[in-house]
């Protein structure tokens, strides 16, 4: 993995700042030295610092430390209180942002002088397999954009989107994590059900997941696509999905729409 020479500040390193904290150093993309992260609780930021990678007391230090750029990795409902007093440290900054449901013009009144971007990746970038959405604010750069994607790309698979299409990506990709891990425990317990032993059927159903995931990415195939080819007609997989398809479906729209709803809902401070 090619390096990239930034440095990076991260200001909240729960499960979301330190998997990306991780990443950048595991992959090889930047040095430990390269990051400065702080956060309120001290056994979040120990173990980023055995990795060689520096821990400013507060915000406010970590702003001092001028890094090239700074990732608000708090949540949505706690960004106001974490932000305020830092905006002329900020100036001319490149400010990323990953809070769900704090919009472009919200960020851009915190930080009036800064390059903002608005992200929104998902969980298993702990693994370097997730996916994040890149959305550029109005004083962003082509750069600016393609430094963040870059950053985030190192995690898995980063895609250049509008704000208006950022909410339906984190209902669908940034929650999509918990529903793929759903549909896991659904399965073994089915599986539980009819006989067999909890640990193996959920290792058989982990496996499966992962393998038609990593056969879809490799090769490019429709899903649709896949599907029919490991369906026989009037064979067992055809019957199985014939009742699956309609609850699977509709769930997802349903889900995706609640979620949508909260995102709305967390915007306006509720």
């Amino acid at each position: 993995m090619a390096r990239i020479s930034s440095t990076v500040g991260i200001i909240g390193v729960g499960s979301m700042g330190s998997a990306i904290a991780r990443g950048l150093v595991t992959s090889g993309t930047l040095e430990g030295s390269d990051l400065v992260v702080c956060d309120a609780q001290e056994s979040c930021t120990q173990p980023l610092k055995e990795l060689g990678m520096r821990v400013a007391d507060d915000a406010q230090g970590l702003v001092a430390a001028q890094t090239d750029v700074v990732v608000l990795a708090v949540k949505p409902q706690v960004l106001p209180e974490v932000c305020a007093g830092l905006a002329e440290g900020l100036s001319d900054r490149l400010v990323v942002s990953i809070a769900a449901g704090v919009a472009i013009e919200t960020l851009e009144g915190l930080f009036p002088e800064s390059r903002v971007v608005r992200v929104m990746p998902n969980l298993p970038i702990q693994v370097l397999s997730g996916a994040t959405a890149v959305c550029a604010g109005t004083k962003a750069t082509a750069q600016d954009v393609e430094l963040v994607r870059s950053l985030f790309a190192v995690l898995g698979s980063a895609q250049v989107m509008r704000e208006d299409q950022l909410d339906a990506e984190g209902a669908v990709v940034s929650c999509g994590p918990a529903y793929v891990a759903l549909f896991i425990d659904a399965f073994t317990r089915a599986g539980v059900l009819r006989g067999l032993p909890a640990a193996s059927c959920r290792e058989m159903v982990e496996a499966t997941v992962l393998g038609v995931a990593q056969t879809l990415l490799q090769t490019g195939e429709h899903p649709r696509s896949y599907m029919e080819r490991v369906t026989s007609p009037g064979g067992t997989t055809a019957a199985g999905l014939k009742e699956l398809e309609p609850y699977l479906a509709e769930g997802a729209y349903n889900a995706v729409d609640a979620a949508l709803q909260r995102t709305a809902e967390l915007a306006e401070g509720r």
